[in-house]
């Protein structure tokens, strides 16, 4: 990992980024950037003017660093990812939770759209990460110890804070809607995976499967971060569902489930 490339990125930001730690950070997921309600802007930048995070080539992710105030509190959000699908090495997927790190946020919702595996977890249904499957050989933490981001050996025990996961289940409450847990199964993408890999992941135990996440729940566990995750089931995975999957699928449903993505979102940063 070239701690440098953090080191230029951090630098380039403005300093109101640093001058007074945020009280939760967001990193959204395909078609959850256009859910933020804000009472006030602060400040805004594209990530093509961070070095080392750099445009996304992925649709649906709007690639904007944002800092603003709601419900009396600071706010930082990543509208948008890089996957270590985009060929990029694991600077720019990690850039998010290292740039908090150094901005001392100590809680963080991830949110990402995935594949419902759970028959009960239909598109539209939104599903808080109780743990997760990296279906991968690969993390980032994998090389040399990077100061700040934990022992050799990180405990991944509880990487997901079940205080926050609670605090998601009563913002769902204060919504008037249901809401499930359930296990996300990581994959590198970016192809979907075949029915044959579905029926293994859910004989693992997986209930929903995408394509991110788990990099950035890794790497802030690890750190000390507390960590809440959230996906919005988008399609069924392959074999459950019809016979093709597409990312326009994924983009029509994160945009019919807004509504509720954005109450949700909202009523957790209130009660945070």
């Amino acid at each position: 990992m070239n701690v440098n490339t953090f080191n230029d990125a951090a630098q380039s930001l403005p300093e109101i980024f640093f001058k007074q730690p945020p009280d939760c950070g967001l990193i959204l997921g395909s078609g959850w950037s256009r859910i933020l309600k804000t009472d006030s802007e602060i400040a805004r930048v594209s990530y093509a003017d961070i070095p080392g995070l750099g445009a996304g080539t992925v649709v649906g992710h709007t690639g904007e660093l944002l800092l603003f105030e709601r419900h009396g509190k600071r706010i930082i959000a990543f509208m948008g990812r890089r996957h270590w699908y985009e060929g990029e090495s694991w600077e720019p997927v990690v850039m998010p939770v290292e740039l908090m790190r150094r901005m001392q946020i100590k809680k963080l919702l991830i949110t990402n759209a995935a594949g419902g595996i759970n028959s009960a977890l239909t598109p539209g249904a939104l599903m808080i990460i109780r743990d997760h499957i990296n279906t991968t050989s690969i993390n980032p933490l994998i090389g040399s110890v990077v100061a700040g981001w934990g022992a050799r050996f990180p405990d991944q025990s509880d990487v997901y804070s079940p205080e926050l996961a609670e605090l998601l289940k009563n913002a769902a409450s204060e919504c008037n809607s249901v809401i499930a847990q359930g296990v996300y199964a990581f994959t590198t993408g970016p192809v979907y995976e075949t029915p044959a890999e579905i029926r293994a992941y859910a004989g693992m135990g997986a209930d929903a499967v995408g394509m991110s996440t788990v990099p950035e729940a890794t790497l802030a566990s690890a750190a000390g971060m507390q960590l809440a995750a959230l996906s919005c089931i988008t399609n069924m995975a392959a074999g459950i569902s019809g016979p093709h999957l597409s990312h326009k699928e994924v983009l029509e449903q994160t945009r019919k489930s807004a509504p509720l993505m954005s109450a949700l979102v909202d009523a957790f940063l209130k009660i945070v």
